[in-house]
């Protein structure tokens, strides 16, 4: 007997709703499932291809022109966070990675508290290896479960995937739905001090006022992208209402009613400007999707 299936589905949900940066534009399909049974149902019986993935929308730029096939967005379900009874951090990948560092750190756990600097879901964080202040996701993964597009569920150990900077590679097709995390017992009043001073100096140091999504390019190897793209004198540009923050210039903001286009466009140039002043080609962090907006 098929699971009945609750959670939302909606039809041409507008993705600006789901972004970081408020751009994007309709989905064709837009699911918010209530529970992980739910989601499985959904994914035998009723999930048109291509799939995408989201969280909190902060690594993603969506083109005005929209996504076909699915949306399955899980922000806000599958975020249970719990300790089990060796210490470990069961978290689900609609867990905010914010929520996530406050959680350890309340436990008297250390080593998590970058992820306070990180705007999206454990999800997205799994997927692509994020990090801040030094520190990155997967120094801090023992096992992940994944979900296959059968709705098949499967815990892999850490050294089952390949792991490098800003990029995850080994499940597949498959969707991050948990990962067991292993920190380091310390005093929780200090692993609380260090979360509010890495973020007291992240709202100094970024446009945190502005729509955006985080940084938008990697960091070359012993460099840093913020650098090359302040010393080509590019803070401040501006393509309609997308802006090279002046604040900080590895983030581009949106002042108010920018497009998906003009973020790429942004983007483009950043990177030419840069490959010709340095012969460094940056490297986008957030991934570009869908389909650009018929003219």
């Amino acid at each position: 007997m098929m699971h009945a299936i609750g959670g939302r589905l909606r039809l041409g949900e507008p993705m600006h709703r789901h972004t970081s940066w408020r751009v994007g534009g309709p989905a064709d399909r837009f699911y918010l499932p209530g529970t992980l049974e739910d989601l499985q149902a959904f994914l035998q019986h009723f999930a048109t291809t291509p799939i995408t993935w989201l969280g909190l929308g902060s690594n993603v730029l969506v083109r005005d022109g929209g996504l076909r096939g699915t949306v399955i967005c899980l922000a806000n379900t599958l975020d249970a966070i719990t300790l089990d009874a060796s210490g470990l951090i069961h978290a689900g990948a609609g867990a905010g990675a914010v929520k996530i560092a406050h959680f350890a750190a309340k436990a008297g756990l250390a080593g998590a508290e970058f992820l306070a600097g990180i705007p999206g879901t454990l999800g997205g964080c799994l997927a692509m290896n994020a990090g801040a202040n030094d520190g990155d996701t997967w120094s801090l993964v023992e096992w992940a479960e994944v979900l296959h597009p059968d709705g098949r569920v499967q815990r892999l150990s850490r050294s089952e995937f390949q792991v490098g900077y800003r990029e995850v590679q080994g499940q597949g097709a498959a969707c991050f739905i948990a990962a067991g995390l292993r920190l380091s017992p310390a005093d929780s009043d200090i692993v609380l001090q260090r979360l509010r001073a890495w973020q007291e100096r992240r709202a100094a140091t970024q446009p945190l006022e502005w729509p955006s999504c985080g940084s938008v390019f990697r960091n070359p190897p012993g460099d840093h992208a913020a650098r090359l793209i302040e010393a080509a004198e590019l803070k401040g540009l501006r393509y309609g209402d997308a802006e090279v923050s002046t604040q900080h210039a590895n983030f581009i903001i949106n002042r108010g009613a920018a497009h998906a286009e003009e973020i790429e466009a942004l983007v483009a140039n950043v990177q030419r400007e840069v490959r010709n002043r340095f012969g460094v080609e940056l490297q986008p962090e957030m991934r570009v999707i869908g389909e650009v907006a018929d003219v």
